[in-house]
């Protein structure tokens, strides 16, 4: 395997704007724009799915730091002890709060989102990031360590097996994806369309996925993994997946 920090230096990871040319507009780009902006006010923005269904959205978590709740700040450390000293790809990194933090600790990693906003805010918080698709080319495929499907991303596309396919694609061997899902008495797919809303503004509907740790193990053996770990803290559930073939 090429030696890691050449192929995957800070210097490979900033591009101008994003990572790749002639990407097709995502619609929740210019939701996720709206909301950030939005927090930053100090406004409240909540998520409404097809059905009428409103949830708040965790701002204050997505942030990070602070802002976030102890027992969020718990949660977070869990996911980040796994990745300390080993090269991570942030999947749908949001403001950075993990793809900051590991480079605080001197770890490789690099983030990647759809929104602009989101990319920014990153970088002002001294993480890499890029402007790009999960399912668009990315740098150093096949090489990365961890991957971070956090804050439920495993949704990402609306099709979870999809995403996680995706993952497996840029792993190194012998890496693992760690994933964020609902509850535990939560054992249901549920597949939704969903915007992004302020008081003021209304982002595009875009296709979203809930997975319910339940059903956690049916979708990761779809995609070929297995779930090595699995914990509770509070509301959350953080999860690691394993290729089934480096368990051979």
């Amino acid at each position: 395997m090429p030696n890691a920090p050449s192929v995957v230096g800070p210097s490979a990871w900033q591009p101008n704007s994003r990572h790749s040319v002639d990407e097709a507009p995502d619609p929740a780009t210019d939701s996720a724009d709206l909301i950030y902006h939005a927090a930053m006010r100090g406004a409240n923005c909540w998520a409404r799915n097809h059905l009428g269904q409103v949830r708040a959205l965790p701002i204050n978590r997505w942030m990070g730091g602070t802002a976030s709740a102890p027992h969020d700040r718990l949660a977070d450390d869990q996911v980040l002890a796994h990745c300390n000293g080993k090269l991570t790809l942030d999947l749908g990194c949001g403001p950075g709060r993990f793809t900051a933090s590991l480079q605080q600790r001197g770890s490789a990693a690099l983030g990647v989102d759809t929104s602009i906003t989101a990319v920014e805010l990153t970088r002002l918080r001294g993480g890499t990031a890029i402007h790009g698709d999960l399912f668009a080319p990315l740098p150093a495929e096949g090489l990365w360590d961890q991957i971070l499907l956090t804050d439920g991303n495993i949704g990402i596309g609306g099709d979870p097996v999809r995403t996680l396919r995706r993952a497996a694609a840029l792993l190194a061997e012998g890496g693992v994806v760690i994933v964020e899902v609902d509850l535990a008495h939560h054992c249901t797919l549920r597949r939704e369309t969903l915007r992004w809303e302020t008081a003021q503004r209304v982002g595009p509907w875009f296709p979203w996925s809930r997975v319910g740790a339940g059903t956690l193990g049916e979708i990761s053996a779809a995609a070929e993994f297995l779930v090595t770990s699995l914990i509770e803290i509070h509301s959350r559930v953080i999860a690691v997946l394993t290729p089934t073939s480096s368990l051979d």
